[in-house]
């Protein structure tokens, strides 16, 4: 279980919001997230990856406190061990795909499985400068994956994928997801994409 409340400012042009979140996720659910630009979906993700500090707020995870402003306790990033899958991937440009799975976990055994699941076994030599845009954004999903994180943090993780790899990837990702039994919050810009696998979702708006 993740229990969420937290009060973040964000900048705007127009001025100044507040992102207000009040809400909870049952483990190993899928909660889709969308809403309008700029409404704080991305900063959402950050404050529970811990990349982000907000005004206001208290996280827990299981039994664990992953925030609590009111006692000062802020878990770092590193500690939490969530996977977090970048809007723009934040990959490693020197690293070959191997490398960014052999940066994240030891077990090659789970890094063969995700090389197979993101369809890059035969590209493990290859770095983000020699791959399409797909292939960066599931090289991407798949270092998320490889700590087996028991919370995901998905930023827009099938937006330059084609339907047809969208489709094979999310049936594989459902799989890993429920042997992980991870508890993943997907940002997405087309909600629908997600109809038939997500739990819950979340409306963020302006």
């Amino acid at each position: 279980m993740i229990s969420v409340t937290i009060e973040k400012k964000l900048k705007l042009y127009q001025g100044r919001q507040v992102l207000s979140v009040k809400r909870q996720f049952e483990a190993g659910s899928v909660t889709k997230i969308y809403g309008p630009s700029g409404a704080g979906k991305t900063t959402l993700l950050k404050v529970l990856a811990g990349l982000v500090t907000p005004e206001k707020g208290l996280i827990t995870v299981d039994d664990t406190t992953w925030l609590n402003t009111y006692a000062g306790i802020n878990l770092s990033p590193q500690k939490r061990k969530s996977g977090f899958v970048f809007q723009d991937y934040a990959l490693f440009p020197n690293m070959t795909v191997l490398q960014h799975l052999e940066y994240a976990t030891e077990d090659k055994g789970w890094i063969n499985h995700l090389l197979q699941l993101g369809k890059l076994d035969k590209l493990t030599d290859h770095k983000p400068a020699h791959l399409s845009g797909g292939q960066q954004q599931r090289l991407a999903i798949l270092r998320a994956l490889a700590i087996k994180p028991k919370v995901l943090l998905m930023d827009e993780p099938f937006s330059a994928l084609d339907p047809e790899m969208k489709t094979e990837l999310i049936a594989g990702l459902k799989k890993v997801f429920t042997e992980l039994n991870a508890t993943a919050l997907i940002v997405s810009h087309n909600p629908q994409e997600l109809d038939g696998w997500a739990d819950g979702e979340l409306y963020i708006a302006n």
